[in-house]
């Protein structure tokens, strides 16, 4: 029998008091000696929506049979996704980065709800995998976050494709270099299975992340969701969950420090990451009351150099990662070059320097490259600051030839209004496209563009034209395109004011992003400028409008730790 005197759980299973509990308990076919267990809550995000999650509940029962083997009782339950490749493009993509926000909640409420002890979750699509880590920080129980699994790449006329050349090849068909049949053809060829897209796109990143701050087992990320050798990690992670439970943690608060979320942001840097990094880990830090805001995470890109050769920037995929030795290849490498916290504690109860101990990186390969002779000497990600964007920007510059660009504004009110001109080829080189209305508050949702940045360099103009917009872009994204602008066009920031001519200076190595207008006409513009009125006035997107804070920050929609009385995990 186990004692729960300060496990949540007793105020559901121990004592007369929880007479009526124990009777659902029975119903669901449970024994007495199960409801004397410590609750594991098992969260997925298992749906049919995408190959993303298509995988987990397979996982999860994995997962549970670790969890029972250790002397357990798992409960699973599911959260919902928003999967960014169907969404992409059109009015969907608003629900997605506010799913970040409801499966953290529904993952809370779930867990408080039926006062389970620990938790392991499982993610797959991109919002998923911080939503996920954002709830474990937050209810503060046990917690090992366990990622679903890479898509295996495609293949087409002879080469590895992923999701990403399809995208493109939607400009490529408009431009007129490609035929649609073949387009067709490579879209069939794209995705052969199950798993996340497939370069280091926001999910891979994540999922990088996941290891590097801690909260997942050392390998994890790495094995493509199509392989059943995956099983062994969700096995370990219900046997280890259990442990932290046994021993009393260490527990999230005490794996996601400050240390622990620079550690995160290297490997970002350090694999050509997703910009959505720079939304995540200041959501994730503000569930531990940590404030590291877009300024920090771009702090640690610009000291970090880029050595991970990964798409879209590089050459190979996250499955060539895992090859190469996977995520702990790549920390051991940086570890030994002084770019890590190696005393940080993670879920497997040692410090990051302890699980590195006997990792040696395979002498054949060619994905992760030596900091001396990296990449880029900076990270693959960076922020920009200036008279365009006082509270900062992020662009994308692994894989990209220039890193300054100056040319005259091209102002559109929303995304459709320039995808069609991209389709259209109503442009100019030189011009500066600046798309704006999409941000957190003023999308509602803040909207990813990979429809229209993939369209332009598919387009072959990527770097020909610079992309500026107050919403955010897609992982798998390049070309000059600087998003997160803030403040946000909503919020009366700079990016409102642009008027089509505007020049706009952009050096990515100096970190600054400027509208070079004189501050009387700006102020004279400011004057008069009218916020203008979302047409979402009820529902969650219009409760999102009303809460989310700005980019840089997080786009975060409560006041975090900071402002706490309680933890769940103590109650």
């Amino acid at each position: 029998m186990t004692d729960k005197s300060k496990l949540p759980s007793r105020h559901v299973s121990v004592g007369p008091q929880s007479a009526p509990h124990r009777a659902f308990y029975y119903a669901m076919g449970m024994t007495e000696a199960e409801i004397a267990q410590p609750f594991v809550g098992v969260a997925t995000t298992w749906n049919e929506n995408a190959p993303c999650n298509i995988t987990l509940h397979r996982q999860a029962a994995a997962v549970k049979h670790g969890v029972k083997s250790a002397g357990g009782t798992p409960r699973e339950f599911a959260a919902i996704t928003v999967t960014d490749v169907i969404a992409m493009g059109h009015q969907g993509m608003k629900a997605s980065l506010v799913s970040r926000e409801v499966i953290a909640d529904s993952v809370e409420l779930t867990m408080r709800g039926h006062c389970y002890d620990a938790i392991v979750g499982l993610a797959g699509c991109d919002k998923s995998l911080p939503g996920l880590m954002m709830a474990m920080v937050r209810l503060d129980v046990p917690a090992i976050f366990l990622y679903g699994g890479t898509n295996l790449p495609g293949r087409w006329r002879g080469k590895d494709i992923s999701l990403l050349e399809v995208f493109e090849g939607v400009g490529t068909v408009a431009k007129g270099d490609m035929e649609e049949a073949e387009l067709e053809g490579m879209l069939r060829k794209s995705v052969p299975g199950p798993g996340s897209c497939a370069g280091q796109f926001t999910a891979n990143t994540m999922a990088c992340v996941s290891e590097a701050i801690g909260l997942a087992l050392p390998g994890s990320a790495g094995p493509p969701a199509a392989y059943e050798s995956r099983d062994a990690y969700a096995v370990h992670a219900g046997e280890q969950v259990m442990r932290l439970v046994a021993e009393g943690g260490p527990r999230p608060r005490r794996i996601v420090t400050r240390a622990a979320l620079e550690n995160a942001a290297t490997v970002v840097a350090a694999t050509g990451g997703s910009t959505n990094a720079g939304l995540h880990l200041p959501a994730i830090a503000h569930e531990a009351g940590i404030d590291f805001g877009l300024d920090d995470v771009c702090e640690i890109f610009k000291r970090t150099p880029w050595i991970a050769d990964l798409k879209p920037g590089g050459r190979y995929l996250h499955v060539d990662l895992w090859a190469a030795g996977g995520v702990p290849a790549l920390l051991k490498v940086l570890l030994d070059a002084g770019y890590l916290h190696g005393d940080c504690l993670t879920v497997t109860g040692k410090t990051m320097a302890e699980n590195l101990a006997d990792v040696v990186l395979p002498e054949d390969q060619k994905v992760i490259l030596s900091p001396r002779a990296p990449l880029s000497p900076t990270g693959g990600v960076v922020g920009l600051k200036g008279s365009l964007a006082p509270d900062g920007a992020i662009v994308k510059v692994a894989g990209l030839k220039r890193m300054a660009f100056r040319g005259p504004a091209r102002v559109f009110e929303n995304e459709e209004d320039c995808f069609r001109a991209v389709i259209r080829r109503d442009y100019r080189e030189g011009e500066v496209l600046v798309i704006r209305n999409e941000g957190p508050k003023g999308g509602p949702g803040m909207r990813e563009m990979l429809s229209t940045t993939a369209a332009l360099y598919g387009q072959g103009m990527g770097e020909k034209v610079a992309l500026v917009t107050d919403g955010r872009f897609s992982g798998g994204t390049r070309g000059f395109c600087i998003g997160h602008v803030s403040p946000e066009a909503a919020s009366g920031g700079p990016i409102a004011l642009v008027r089509d001519g505007d020049s706009i200076a952009i050096d990515a190595e100096a970190g600054i992003m400027d509208l070079e207008v004189p501050e009387a006409e700006l102020a004279a513009r400011r004057a008069a400028w009218v916020p203008r009125e979302t047409e979402y006035g009820s529902g969650a997107l219009w409760r999102y409008a009303q809460t989310v804070g700005s980019a840089h920050k997080g786009a975060v929609t409560h006041p975090g730790a900071a402002k706490e009385t309680h933890i769940y995990a103590e109650i």
